[in-house]
């Protein structure tokens, strides 16, 4: 009895060790591939986003609002946290931007923006090496200041606005100068700089072309949360530029807008105001 007592307790070492390889190999396969309900979530993100692209460029504002709310649940997801607070930004962003062609209150406004630039700056906070949250946080900040500049007396907050807008923008070209959004986002800071200064709308037109090559350069995945878009928008830009710059180019502006259109044919700004504006102007040429 004594000696199968024995060679039993020499045998639980190797029972032991077994029972621990099996258990690290069964919580590294648990590690190396998304829980069914992360890949349930991240589908449902993807979905909303979809929405909410859509939703801007049909300048949908109640739809961006509430599809920014839609997705604050996402948020609390650790694997996914920070591109659903990128695109809950995005949609507040994009709303404040409509908000602007629809002549919308600016209190409103600034709401919208600041609450884009609250989300930008947490993705940030969680992601520092995720760009494209400064390049929303950036254009938020421009788009701050730009609204308040003519408020009496001043806001207390313009200056620290332009502090910051400069900070992110030297950030910006020093870590991310081949990032077409921020190309986008960059070129009206050019328009806006005299030329003496660096800037100058000739400066803007190239920053804009630079980003549309870049992009089309480009291979975009299929399902991912991080930000693809671009190429419209800079479309859209360079129509706009060439309208109203100082020698229009109306051929091209309308070419441009023309192919920003056939990529979103709902854009309601590019189809309903910008493109108008620009047949407009051609038509008291001729």
């Amino acid at each position: 009895m004594r000696r199968r007592t024995t060679a039993i307790r020499q045998s639980n070492p190797l029972r032991v060790l077994l029972a621990r390889l099996i258990l690290v190999l069964v919580l590294f396969s648990c590690g190396a591939s998304p829980s069914p309900a992360n890949e349930s979530a991240h589908a449902q993100v993807v979905a909303i986003v979809a929405q909410i692209k859509r939703a801007d460029y049909e300048g949908d504002r109640a739809a961006l609002k509430r599809l920014h709310e839609q997705l604050a649940p996402f948020a609390k997801n650790h694997e996914l946290a920070s591109r659903v607070l990128y695109w809950q930004g995005f949609a507040m962003w994009r709303r404040g931007i409509n908000g602007f062609n629809d002549k919308a209150d600016a209190t409103e406004l600034q709401g919208d923006l600041q609450t884009a630039l609250d989300e930008f700056d947490e993705a940030t906070r969680i992601d520092p090496a995720f760009a494209d949250a400064r390049v929303g946080a950036l254009s938020c900040t421009g788009l701050l200041a730009y609204s308040v500049r003519h408020e009496d007396p001043p806001s207390s907050n313009t200056t620290e606005l332009r502090k910051r807008t400069r900070a992110l923008w030297k950030e910006l070209e020093a870590e991310a100068p081949d990032n077409p959004r921020f190309l986008w986002v960059e070129g009206p800071i050019f328009w806006n700089i005299p030329p003496q200064n660096g800037g100058g709308q000739p400066k803007a037109i190239e920053t804009y072309e630079k980003g549309l090559k870049l992009f089309r350069a480009q291979k975009v995945a299929d399902g991912s949360l991080d930000p693809s878009w671009g190429e419209p928008e800079l479309l859209m830009s360079l129509a706009w530029s060439k309208l109203n710059e100082t020698t229009p180019e109306l051929s091209a502006a309308e070419q441009n807008a023309d192919s920003a259109l056939q990529l979103v044919p709902y854009w309601h700004y590019v189809r309903d105001i910008l493109l108008p504006q620009i047949r407009k102007a051609r038509g008291k040429t001729q």
